[in-house]
């Protein structure tokens, strides 16, 4: 019975946590808080990545996050459920990179991401930047970012980008 009540009483702090944090239901940007309030985060600062997240594409499909900051290079794995079986595979990949592409624009120490949907992505800072030709740290805000990563978004580069794991 402990035991049954300590889970329930972590389940709800987790959701007035995770409601507090800014997780919207649109799966957009539409936040009226501005993501790059976080630019400089750290990996190991849970609160920033999970705020960040909270504002990203698929946001009301994530459940877990796991932090590998033990020892060099740092990075994370995400989790995301119960997301639309239709969607194709090209559309996790788009959602990868795009939610990539933000996490590693605002948090400095974070070297790689695994996405894992159906499937696993994985997904390295200095892979994403030469594929983009570009260093993602120079862009200081939003508006900026999004169309970047919009006009960039092509399926035959899609595919050269991803090593799945």
């Amino acid at each position: 019975m402990k035991k049954i009540s300590r889970y329930i009483c972590f389940s709800m702090l987790m959701l007035l946590l995770l409601n507090g944090c800014g997780f919207n239901n649109g799966g957009n940007n539409s936040s009226s808080q501005d993501i790059f309030q976080h630019k400089g985060s750290v990996i190991g600062d849970n609160s920033a990545v999970i705020n960040i997240i909270g504002q990203l594409q698929r946001n009301q499909e994530f459940e877990e996050l796991s932090l590998e900051t033990k020892e060099k290079p740092y990075g994370m794995s995400l989790t995301y459920g119960n997301i639309d079986s239709n969607i194709t595979e090209k559309e996790y990949k788009e959602m990868a990179i795009y939610n990539a592409t933000f996490l590693f624009a605002l948090i400095d120490n974070a070297e790689w991401i695994t996405f894992n949907f159906d499937d696993k992505y994985k997904i390295d800072r200095s892979q994403l930047q030469d594929w983009y030709d570009e260093d993602l740290n120079k862009f200081t805000n939003e508006e900026e970012l999004e169309t970047f990563v919009q006009k960039t978004i092509d399926e035959n580069k899609i595919n050269q980008l991803f090593t799945k794991s």
